[in-house]
């Protein structure tokens, strides 16, 4: 179809199917031209684009509410045990700088799991990525060593500490050097035997679910404040809708 619109003097007799025409012209509808491949591919392509950016808004705005709400645990940290500069953010890591994996575990009634060691330590279950493990499986793995638990459901990534070394080796040499990332998350878990305690990982003597302000105070005992804010995360996120 000739497309009439600003056409002055020109008279089109050849309608498409739905279109009503007029004797003279005047008034026709516009009908759109069908996209060809191309332009359909730029259109999708512009579609793909403006979603993207809408999620990394969105994305921006959500961890800049959560580092006001969790300032402590948002502040640059240095961790001396490895030679760190370390700073949490919301936003996710790549997947190869996971090199860490630990989990808040939530059993009924919102109770925290913690695991105490030979030394008297109580710790969040979780710990290193062996070579080719992915991170899933490392979870499932650490919560069965350290807790005799399981997974309940997909965990719940809260966020990871990016941290830079100055040491010249990486801990284990697989390992991504000098940066790399500690991943914290979230789920329902259910502690349902004992801890395998590997000869290489840490010694669990004792597992308990505890209410999250008896969870803080026993995670803060000799350390920073903000492993209590790392918990009111875990607890802040769990309660809104997914």
């Amino acid at each position: 179809m000739t497309d009439t619109t600003g056409t002055t003097g020109t008279t089109d007799s050849t309608t498409a199917e739905g279109a009503t025409g007029s004797p003279n012209g005047a008034g026709a509808p516009s009908i759109p031209r069908p996209a060809g491949p191309a332009e359909a591919e730029r259109n999708e392509a512009g579609r793909n684009d403006a979603e993207q950016a809408a999620v990394h808004r969105a994305e921006a705005g959500r961890a800049a509410e959560l580092a006001a709400l969790f300032p402590t645990l948002h502040a640059p940290q240095y961790w001396d045990w490895g030679r760190y500069d370390a700073q949490f953010s919301t936003v996710l890591p790549p997947d190869e700088l996971v090199t860490n994996i630990h989990l808040v575990g939530f059993t009924d009634g919102g109770r925290v799991v913690l695991c105490r060691d030979e030394r008297d330590h109580w710790f969040l279950p979780g710990g290193t990525r062996e070579s080719g493990e992915s991170v899933a499986s490392c979870l499932v793995r650490e919560l069965r060593e350290e807790a005799g638990a399981r997974l309940l459901g997909e965990p719940v990534w809260l966020g990871a500490h990016r941290c830079v070394t100055d040491d010249p080796v990486p801990y284990r040499p697989w390992q991504p050097h000098p940066e790399k990332a500690w991943l914290w998350g979230w789920a329902e878990v259910a502690v349902d035997s004992v801890p395998t305690n590997p000869d290489d990982g840490e010694q669990v003597v004792e597992v308990r679910a505890t209410d999250p302000a008896e969870a803080q105070r026993l995670l803060l005992s000799g350390r920073e404040a903000w492993w209590g804010e790392l918990i009111e995360l875990a607890v802040e996120l769990r309660s809104r809708p997914r």
